[in-house]
C-alpha cells in the first residue's frame, strides 16, 4: 500500500511560517510529479504548488512570493515552506503524487496523503 506521510502542520500566528513535509517510497517519489493541495471548510480542494521530477515548479497566484515548494530526491521527500501566512491560508493541506506520463510503461497512479491541518490565527 502506497503511503504519503505528511507532517509539519499546526497553529501559527498571522505573518508566521511553517514547513510541511511529505515523504514516500523511493519508487513512487522518483516517478512522480509532486504537489500540494489544500481544502478549507466549505471549499473545494485547490492546487497550491506543483513540482516535477526535474524541479520545475508552478504556484497558485494566491501563494506566489510567499510559499516555496521543493523536493529532496535523496530523502524521497517534498517540502512546502510557507511564509507570511494569512488567516485565509487556514486549511487541510494534502500531498499528492501523480505518475509522470513521460515515463514509458509506467502504470498511471494518483496518490494522496492523509492531510495535515494548518491554522493561521492570532
Amino acid at each position: 500500500q502506497v503511503q504519503l506521510v505528511e507532517s509539519g502542520g499546526g497553529l501559527v500566528q498571522p505573518g508566521g511560517s511553517l514547513r510541511l513535509s511529505c515523504a514516500t517510497s523511493r519508487g513512487i517519489f522518483s516517478s512522480s510529479t509532486m504537489a500540494w493541495y489544500r481544502q478549507a471548510p466549505g471549499n473545494q480542494r485547490e492546487l497550491v504548488a506543483i513540482i516535477n521530477r526535474g524541479g520545475s515548479t508552478h504556484y497558485a497566484n494566491f501563494v506566489k512570493g510567499r510559499f516555496t515548494i521543493s523536493r529532496d530526491n535523496t530523502k524521497n521527500t517534498m517540502y512546502l515552506q510557507m511564509n507570511s501566512l494569512k488567516p485565509e491560508d487556514t486549511a487541510v493541506y494534502y500531498c499528492n503524487a501523480l505518475s509522470d506520463s513521460t515515463i514509458l510503461g509506467l502504470e498511471t497512479y494518483n496518490y494522496w496523503g492523509q492531510g495535515t491541518q494548518v491554522t493561521v490565527s492570532s
